[in-house]
């Protein structure tokens, strides 16, 4: 038997999906019943003709990875978990939360699964807990550097890491994936996808930043390979394709049917937007949708190196383009 936590997201509807194709019995962690709906209809999407024989093989529990006592009984009679929760969030004032969603929940993971003799977990990182500076080729190695402009969200997937390698030490075989930016059939208010929703209602700027884009079926292969091999205790980064921001909203841009952006935005001007942001989020009580975090990062160019999970699996990962017009076609409501 099979956990999965935070199945309800976007890589966990996918890692589900992987899972019960392949014929596997599969428990899944969920907090809110509505969000179950969207796991079927991503089913739907990918294979109309075996969506509910495919989802029929997951068991739903209720439950929290803040609450041991539902991740025990969650956790009963199973092999191996992946651990997709968490929290992504580039606002300020959700620090103390992204904390204990991200490392505290791990924690709890982590100490269940020892306590209950698990025979390997797979945890979900990121590579914003990579480090390193732009300008450089960042791997699995490259040393964590924490400084002023260090998000929330990167401390506590770097704080995350850290309870899995405490467990690792205390005799968890585990691996950890740090996905790049994921993109995939989905809902386009899912953070990672709202880029789309933003391109789709016209976009004139560009930044002159880069970032690392990946397939989430990609990551979910990747994460079932690992899981069902003899590798352990290691990280791995899963990165698609490291490219430009303006070339990567040319090419949504173009799948949608839209015109391309064609004014560099200038970096003082981000910060008069940010602040404006931010004041339209206090009038209507909503988070903005635009941080000084992520406007910073929209400047800087981060290139991460996909080699080591390549070689070690002999995997290659899917076109951008692929993966974009399948965000785009399988736009979900």
């Amino acid at each position: 038997m099979i956990l999965v936590t935070g199945g309800t997201g976007l890589l966990g509807r996918h890692l589900l999906y992987k899972l019960t194709a392949a014929g596997n019995k599969v428990k899944a962690l969920y907090r809110n019943f509505d969000r179950i709906e969207r796991v079927k209809k991503m089913f739907k999407f990918y294979n109309s003709e075996n969506a509910t024989l495919y989802f029929e093989n997951i068991i739903w529990v209720e439950g929290d990875i803040l609450d041991i006592p539902s991740l025990e009984y969650a956790m009963e009679d199973c092999q191996l978990v992946y651990h997709c929760a968490g929290m992504v969030s580039f606002h300020r004032r959700d620090y103390f939360q992204l904390m204990k969603i991200n490392r505290e929940g791990t924690a709890n993971v982590v100490n269940v699964a020892l306590s209950l003799g698990i025979n390997k977990l797979c945890h979900v990182s990121s590579t914003a807990a990579i480090g390193g500076d732009s300008d450089q080729l960042l791997n699995e190695e490259t040393q964590w550097k924490q400084g002023p402009n260090t998000s929330g969200y990167a401390i506590s997937k770097y704080s995350a890491e850290k309870e899995v390698w405490r467990g690792i030490e205390e005799g968890l075989d585990a691996l950890i994936v740090n996905p790049s930016v994921i993109f995939g059939a989905g809902y386009w208010d899912e953070s990672s996808l709202t880029i789309f929703r933003t391109v789709s209602k016209g976009l004139k700027y560009y930044t002159p930043g880069k970032n690392a884009f990946v397939d989430a079926r990609d990551v979910a292969e990747i994460m079932m390979n690992l899981m069902n091999s003899g590798i352990k205790n290691e990280r791995f980064l899963c990165v698609g394709e490291n490219i430009q921001f303006k070339s990567l909203l040319d090419l949504i841009a173009t799948q949608l049917g839209k015109p391309v952006p064609h004014k560099p935005a200038p970096e003082w001007a981000m910060d008069i937007i940010c602040k404006l942001a931010w004041l339209i989020s206090k009038f209507q009580d909503k988070k903005p949708t635009i941080t000084t975090e992520t406007a910073r990062t929209s400047f800087k160019s981060m290139e991460y190196d996909n080699s080591k999970v390549c070689l070690s699996l002999n995997f290659k990962f899917r076109p951008l383009q692929e993966t974009i017009q399948n965000t785009v076609e399988g736009k979900l409501d």
